[in-house]
């Protein structure tokens, strides 16, 4: 499974500028509805719903917030590029500057599974995540998250 199976050129945030967690989850629920047609207040309730069930800020300044829709037929995600880091309640209390969401159909069971562990094993590599972070390119931002790596392979 590749990142580009799920996400697109126009699903990268390449210099988000957001001043907080919720501004954040709020801007990346309205992208998430332009791409699907998903209700933006209906992706945003739910990820944060999975927000107070624990923060989705995984370490090393990287957060994967996720959640499920009933009547979605496709796994879809968005990433974002934060111009500064915010505070995001990571397992690690650090800050947090690379942000990928993924949304997925109630019924995806193992793909949705599959898809979180393939963008943790991604966004852990750290030659990669040097990568995003010193760029604010879109293509290159697609090219970086999306190129198929050895060590990476799936």
């Amino acid at each position: 499974m590749n990142l580009g199976d799920f996400v697109t050129h126009d699903a990268i945030i390449p210099d988000l500028r957001v001043s907080s967690k919720k501004q954040l989850l709020q801007t990346l629920a309205e992208k998430a509805s332009t791409l699907t047609g998903l209700s933006a207040r209906a992706v945003f309730d739910t990820i944060l719903q999975r927000e107070r069930l624990g923060s989705t800020g995984v370490g090393k300044g990287i957060a994967i917030p996720h959640g499920k829709f009933p009547e979605f037929d496709r796994i879809t995600g968005v990433f974002a590029r934060l111009h500064a880091p915010i505070d995001f309640e990571a397992l690690d209390d650090q800050p947090v500057d690379i942000v990928f969401l993924l949304l997925a159909p109630e019924s995806a069971g193992a793909d949705h599974l599959k898809a979180l562990s393939r963008i943790a094993r991604v966004l852990r590599d750290p030659m990669r995540t040097s990568k995003l972070r010193a760029t604010a390119d879109a293509d290159a931002l697609y090219s970086f998250l999306t190129e198929e790596q050895a060590s990476n392979a799936a």
